[in-house]
């Protein structure tokens, strides 16, 4: 089933001992176009402050009540790392934050943790002058590279939902609307299609572009080209916040583009999304 984003703002978020807070914001990976976090203010018991809440904590979410039931509780919440939401989220921080839950980390390559200065690296107490002078300038070289690797690590890769809502997509031929909201699918919280926009080109149309078929994303001047035209687009199956979005959509959008479903062949037949 998708879910469009702009609707699960408020959602409350519940702890096993209690309500946590509403849902305000969301920060997705943009290389995977994934949620990976949810932004919650707690409200007046932890001094309306934010926290994050991982989409891997969400047990049996009550869609009709608005209500998003977590495995943690509110203590944890409480003594959670504090990270300022307001702010790009590095990869250190957002480390500190799954190490804290018990979470895998889900990028590849190896973490900052594992960097460690090797002891053969430290001179003892009774080596000479020279040997010392040798090993210590081993130990800052060593030292730069691990900063050079934090530093690395501490650039933002998490996107905020709302932040980027209102982005410019660009067609091989011009400009044709901007991003409008996001619809993720709730077994994997995957963003499955951005929803376009495209009323500074044509009247109340909007449209259904999913993350793959984009041909680059410029976070700097906030646009999002295709390597589709204007007319393709055009024509390509009106999208409606109001009507529900079921399979058959889906795949007369994906023949549209001529392009692979993400579902297998039978999943056709086998059910409907609302």
């Amino acid at each position: 089933m998708l879910h469009n984003l702009k609707d699960l703002e408020g959602y409350t978020i519940s702890a096993t001992d209690g309500d946590i807070g509403r849902v305000k914001d969301f920060y997705f990976d943009d290389h995977a176009w994934v949620i990976r976090h949810i932004v919650v203010e707690t409200g007046d018991w932890l001094a309306s402050r934010k926290v994050l809440v991982s989409p891997q904590a969400i047990q049996y979410p009550d869609w009709s009540g608005n209500r998003l039931p977590v495995a943690i509780t509110k203590g944890q919440i409480r003594h959670s790392p504090k990270i300022d939401t307001d702010k790009p989220i590095s990869r250190q921080h957002e480390s500190q934050h799954l190490s804290y839950y018990g979470y895998p980390h889900y990028w590849d390559g190896d973490d900052f943790r594992d960097i460690k200065l090797p002891p053969a690296l430290l001179p003892p107490a009774t080596s000479i002058s020279k040997a010392a002078s040798k090993a210590r300038q081993s130990t800052e070289v060593i030292t730069m590279r691990a900063q050079q690797t934090l530093r690395r690590d501490d650039d933002p890769h998490l996107r905020s939902c709302k932040l980027v809502t209102g982005y410019n997509i660009l067609a091989t031929d011009g400009e044709i609307g901007h991003i409008d909201g996001f619809l993720v699918d709730e077994v994997d919280w995957s963003i499955r299609y951005l929803i376009v926009n495209t009323s500074n080109w044509w009247l109340g149309h909007q449209v259904l572009i999913a993350p793959q078929w984009f041909k680059d994303v410029n976070w700097v001047k906030q646009t999002v080209s295709l390597s589709l035209d204007r007319q393709s687009v055009m024509d390509a199956p009106v999208f409606s916040t109001t009507e529900a979005l079921d399979r058959q959509f889906e795949s007369a959008l994906y023949a549209h583009y001529q392009r692979d479903a993400y579902w297998p062949e039978d999943a056709l037949r086998a059910g409907h999304m609302v």
